[in-house]
């Protein structure tokens, strides 16, 4: 059973490694297509490394016996984003073709309604899988953030940033962790995020236009945002009295599912 269980943790490690071999095939064709230069290359290269050192580190402390093909779907995106990635790093440097850009960043799009799907049908849904999934659409409006800040003003990057902004101030205050109930306005919220900025990178109406897009994105977002905060921190005030008797059994009892609690918050 042992050596069972080894095989299988070195299958299930190979996938990020050939998630990796996949990234780099990839910017060696952009780079072969539009003559990327340094900045396009090493950034897409930092990517392919950082997604195979976090993903091989998250799977290893997971424990999955299986990779699971919406976890390759996921993969498929992210190597789609890191292509997405390069490019606009080159962009720093010359123009990219917008074409291009834009192709890969929809097809990471669409692809983004394409795991969860599959991961509902197959019966293979994860903790690991949605926060890699997480994880890589706010990678990628981080991204696309950055592209757009070039052409209307640094304030587009709040956009990107927001959601690691959330992250660092559950740092400093733990109740910002506590789970959120499902919400179909927030994953409306977060879907829009991604195409308002498809369309204004893709430049296909006057500035403008382009300025009222982004600013619907992210003013949708913010509301999002600040509902859930409000929500969260309202929930954190809420407590429910405890008789003095009943507080040390309790207590024992409860240590375990706080630790849980402050695991799966951590991961």
């Amino acid at each position: 059973m042992a050596l069972n269980n080894t095989y299988d943790a070195r299958l299930v490690q190979q996938e990020p490694a050939v998630g990796a071999g996949v990234q780099i095939l990839l910017l060696a064709l952009l780079g072969t297509a539009i003559g990327m230069g340094p900045a396009g290359w090493l950034t897409g290269l930092a990517f392919a490394l950082a997604t195979w050192a976090v993903l091989s580190r998250a799977l290893h402390r997971s424990r999955l016996r299986s990779f699971g093909p919406a976890n390759r779907v996921t993969l498929g995106r992210a190597t789609l984003v890191g292509g997405v990635t390069a490019l606009v790093a080159d962009s720093f440097e010359s123009s990219p073709p917008v074409t291009l850009l834009i192709g890969l960043t929809a097809v990471a799009l669409i692809l983004d309604g394409v795991d969860g799907k599959v991961a509902r049908r197959t019966g293979t849904s994860t903790a690991l899988g949605a926060r890699f999934d997480m994880e890589v659409d706010a990678f990628l409006i981080l991204v696309l953030s950055v592209y757009v800040s070039m052409q209307l003003g640094p304030w587009v990057l709040l956009i990107g940033g927001m959601r690691y902004a959330f992250v660092a101030a559950a740092r400093v205050a733990p109740w910002l962790n506590a789970p959120l109930p499902p919400s179909t306005a927030r994953k409306t919220v977060a879907a829009l995020q991604g195409i308002c900025l498809l369309l204004a990178g893709a430049e296909l109406v006057p500035q403008p236009a382009n300025m009222a897009v982004v600013l619907l994105a992210l003013g949708s977002l913010v509301w999002s945002f600040g509902r859930d905060v409000v929500w969260l921190w309202r929930t954190s005030q809420t407590t429910v009295p405890v008789a003095p008797a009943e507080r040390t059994a309790e207590a024992a009892e409860g240590t375990e599912g706080i630790e849980e609690t402050l695991e799966l918050a951590v991961r």
